[in-house]
């Protein structure tokens, strides 16, 4: 019996040491408050992880936090690609989507520059810019690359009963998001141009929700495209609200754009006939220029490929209403597109002006005045597309 216990415990000791030693050689490079700040010293070259990915049909995905839209979105993706696929000569699926929870800002970006397995992120076009500027990560324009803008990402800034204002956060606790989040940097850089000096704090969604119950913060940012799912939590009961945030041209226009926060955005908090004005953000997808021709470059290309041919199915059903506001032709000036995206855009039918001339057409039938909703309008052209191809 001791020579067993003495086996046992010789065993346990054995495989603690590889679980360490594993799990020291997988470590992300950094954690956000660690190295991935934006400012403008140089924080030096990460290198990509290139070992052979155990599966070569999975694109790593990078996204925000599970509470914010754009983990929608990745989810969105994964399980409508998933589906209608033929499988392999072993059965596994010919291609998968693996969303990978990142903070929806630098970490999203430093992940797809260093790990192996992450191939593409969704990421905030201005804050992107801050890391290429300030050259945080080296010299990221030609290792990184864009497959598509996205939809626009809105400032919800939620504040307790007694903030009436921007101006009156002055000098109160102010939670921003996670540390080297797009709430963080780019919510403290507009508050900054506004001249409001808050006390920061970095927590995560439920935290700072918690925290604003409790009344031990005064508000709480969240960056993330309308409508948030995570915002429906926020009882009428919680005295929880929108603040406005003013969209002040000669200070914002660069790289923010008004927006408005409606009732059929968040019936919990905003009144049927009432809107809260903000800003909001750009956002783009965003992949790893892998070497042309290379296993994940070839994977890459697939997913492109899947992934606009089958895209009228995300401006339907239950999908999130942030997809109607792509447009996967749109140019994002100062960025190289992935070259087969660019393909397959001029293949078809001569890409954007086409489809611009066939959608002026299907307008052409319609009345001027009491226009519908965008997205009824559009659901109508796709039905009038397929009807018509050769229009």
């Amino acid at each position: 019996m001791r020579a067993g216990l003495f086996i046992a415990l010789i065993a346990a000791a054995y495989f603690g040491g590889q679980v360490q030693d594993s799990f020291a050689q997988k470590r992300l490079p950094a954690s956000p408050s660690e190295s991935t700040k934006v400012s403008p010293r140089k924080e030096g070259t990460p290198r990509k992880e290139t070992a052979r990915s155990a599966d070569p049909y999975t694109v790593g995905f990078v996204t925000g936090t599970p509470q914010c839209t754009e983990f929608a979105l990745a989810q969105d993706i994964a399980t409508t690609l998933a589906g209608g696929q033929e499988s392999g000569p072993q059965g596994q699926v010919a291609l998968r989507v693996l969303p990978m929870v990142g903070n929806g800002g630098v970490r999203n970006v430093l992940d797809v520059l260093t790990l192996a397995g992450a191939d593409v992120a969704i990421a905030p076009v201005a804050l992107v810019e801050r890391l290429r500027q300030t050259r945080t990560f080296g010299d990221i324009s030609d290792r990184l690359t864009y497959i598509a803008p996205l939809h626009i990402e809105e400032f919800h800034l939620l504040a307790r009963p007694e903030i009436g204002s921007l101006t009156e956060l002055s000098g109160k606790r102010v939670d921003l998001g996670d540390d080297g989040s797009a709430g963080a940097i780019l919510g403290r850089e507009v508050l900054n141009r506004l001249g409001i000096k808050i006390s920061e704090t970095n927590l995560g969604p439920e935290a700072a929700l918690d925290g604003l119950r409790k009344g031990d913060l005064s508000a709480a940012l969240i960056v993330s495209g309308k409508p948030v799912n995570f915002l429906t939590q926020v009882s009428q009961l919680d005295n929880i609200h929108l603040l406005p945030i003013p969209y002040f041209k000669e200070l914002l226009q660069q790289d923010y754009l008004p927006s408005t926060l409606r009732h059929k955005d968040y019936p919990n908090m905003i009144a049927a006939e009432a809107s809260v004005d903000t800003i909001a953000i750009k956002s783009a997808l965003f992949a790893y220029n892998w070497p042309s021709g290379s296993e994940r470059f070839r994977l890459l290309e697939f997913f492109v490929q899947t992934l606009f041919t089958r895209f009228p199915e995300f401006l339907t059903g239950a999908h999130h209403p942030k997809w109607r506001e792509v447009n996967l032709a749109a140019e994002l000036p100062g960025w190289r597109r992935f070259r087969p995206a660019e393909r397959w855009l001029q293949q078809q039918s001569g890409g954007e002006a086409a489809l611009r001339k066939a959608f002026g057409r299907f307008l052409e039938g319609k009345p001027s005045d009491n226009p519908p909703d965008r997205e009824e309008l559009f659901r109508d052209f796709l039905r009038w597309r397929e009807r018509n191809p050769d229009k």
